[in-house]
């Protein structure tokens, strides 16, 4: 990878050349921190719906074993689980084709929206894996996240070509996923989870380099910036949730 060259920047004018190197570095870590907080709220937003939802639908019998309960069998095992499984791909698109012209207030709402929707989906590895394991793996995610991110602030090697193929390793990991759904080979899935926690890494490492690029050298309003603010954080939550669940799927103990 070559060194990054601002002046070949495909954002346009430098709008860091407007400021002084004090306003750009103070303007630049409030912008960032705005990204992670909207981040970690939705996290939170996503966790707290999971262990709601999983104190619903699960209960302990006689025997001390968890079943699940007719709220449980609802979501998880009757048809309503595709919807469930399907709803936050719908709010991404969704998300994709609005956002530019969605009021910040409005896109917020719309990522913590998603974040609960999602916490609904996740619910799920709840009943599957231990609870110390989710937690494990939960720090263990959290740890390379934020190396990684802080990786792809720092560096001063561009990682705009590397992107090009974690995109298309991306799109390969959701038709194989799909095509799992139906042939649930344990092989497949493991290769999926393994190629996987690689792609999420480097995507979490070239989101932010590309969201800090994106605000020294785009042009735009302050919605302009919120909304970016808004759409880096559902960016990087996506790349930590998926990396959480491959990392899960690969060392997680299941019940």
């Amino acid at each position: 990878m070559s060194n990054f060259d601002p002046n070949a920047s495909a954002w346009g004018t430098p709008y860091a050349q407007q400021r002084s190197a004090a306003e750009v570095d103070q303007g630049l870590r409030s912008f960032m921190l705005g990204v992670y907080n909207h981040m970690i709220t939705g996290l939170a937003i996503s966790g707290l719906v999971a262990m709601g939802t999983n104190m619903l639908a699960t209960a302990q019998n006689a025997a001390g074993r968890t079943v699940l309960t007719p709220i449980g069998q609802m979501l998880y095992v009757s048809p309503l689980k595709w919807v469930i499984m399907l709803a936050p791909l719908a709010f991404i698109l969704f998300f994709s084709f609005r956002i530019d012209r969605m009021a910040p207030s409005s896109a917020r709402a719309m990522f913590y929206a998603f974040a609960a929707v999602m916490g609904l989906s996740l619910s799920t590895i709840l009943v599957v894996f231990t609870k110390a394991s989710i937690v494990q793996v939960f720090f263990v995610t959290a740890a390379a996240f934020g190396g990684l991110s802080l990786f792809g602030y720092t560096t001063k090697k561009s990682l705009s070509a590397m992107g090009s193929f974690l995109i298309m390793g991306l799109i390969g990991l959701m038709i194989a996923s799909l095509v799992n759904l139906f042939m649930q080979s344990s092989a497949l899935q493991f290769a999926i989870s393994a190629i996987g926690v690689l792609v999420f890494a480097g995507l979490t490492a070239w989101d932010t380099q590309r969201l800090k690029e994106m605000y020294l050298y785009g042009e735009g309003s302050a919605d302009d910036l919120a909304r970016l603010s808004i759409n880096g954080a559902l960016s990087l939550y996506l790349n930590f949730v998926n990396m959480f669940q491959m990392l899960l799927s690969l060392f997680g103990n299941r019940e």
